[in-house]
């Protein structure tokens, strides 16, 4: 399962954006069961966008099968491609190393 943080920064010390479209970085961790096989970190080419950075995102996204989407806010545009992908989304806020511990643990909630 690959999981997608919005992050203003390129480690899983760094918060989650404030928000998704327009964030600096994704980190992207790669889960198998609740073991961390990868991270990779991303640089968000769409976050100067005029305007409709968070589809563009929500589709870059697509293109790298992510499953899940963790940010402290998803515009309604970006959440329509992601659950049209059925990418599943995840609203919260905090240190990313933080919230993935409590999401492999199962103690996060749509």
């Amino acid at each position: 399962m690959k999981v997608a943080f919005s992050s203003n920064g390129k480690e899983l010390s760094d918060n989650i954006a404030e928000f998704f479209g327009r964030c600096a970085y994704f980190i992207v961790v790669e889960v198998e069961g609740e073991k961390i096989i990868k991270t990779e970190s991303l640089r968000n080419e769409n976050e100067n966008q005029v305007s409709g950075a968070g589809m563009l995102v929500a589709k870059f996204l697509v293109e790298k099968d992510v499953d899940v989407v963790i940010a402290k806010s998803v515009g309604p545009r970006a959440l329509d491609v992601l659950k049209q992908f059925n990418i599943e989304v995840y609203k919260e806020e905090g240190v990313i190393g933080d919230v993935l511990e409590k999401f492999i643990d199962k103690k996060i909630r749509k």
